[in-house]
């Protein structure tokens, strides 16, 4: 699938970055938190990377992404990131989507689209749109598969555990 935007290629070190991204999706569900992973990259090197904890961090803004910003941040001793690339196993919420206006993301790769609550275009376009002060590029659908099955997996799984 194409990205929300039309646009129809993505790097080729992209799947590359994916994969990174679903390892640190999968520390997400062995802590028993919504596996969500993120890496924000510049230049080819990783700056900053997260991946859920609000359950075990006692905080509903620790997002995968928002992690990744954070770390990113303080590497980089700047709130702003431009010219960087985060990639996210999951389409980001309205949440991170402001928080990575706000840094000055320059792109956005994730896996799977989120109907519920994505806001790069599935239910909100928030990072496309034209009436912020900064667009992000998008591109979605990165190894959607994998991406997908490991959050379906973790739901079932979570279903399966509570009837039990």
């Amino acid at each position: 699938m194409t990205s929300l935007q039309g646009l129809e290629t993505t790097h080729d070190s992209d799947r590359k970055w994916m994969q990174k991204a679903l390892a640190l999706a999968d520390r997400a569900r062995q802590s028993d938190e919504v596996p969500v992973g993120a890496i924000l990259v510049k230049d080819e090197t990783i700056i900053g990377q997260g991946w859920n904890q609000p359950i075990g961090q006692h905080d509903p803004t620790c997002h995968a992404e928002i992690v990744a910003l954070r770390e990113a941040g303080r590497n980089l001793l700047n709130y702003r990131l431009p010219d960087t690339t985060l990639y996210v196993t999951l389409e980001p919420c309205a949440m991170c989507a402001g928080a990575l206006i706000h840094a000055r993301v320059k792109r956005v790769v994730f896996g799977a689209y989120d109907p519920r609550t994505g806001a790069a275009g599935s239910v909100f376009p928030l990072l496309g749109t034209d009436r912020l002060n900064h667009r992000v590029e998008i591109y979605g659908g990165v190894l959607e598969a994998e991406c997908g099955t490991l959050l379906t997996d973790f739901f079932k799984n979570k279903r399966k555990t509570e009837n039990d």
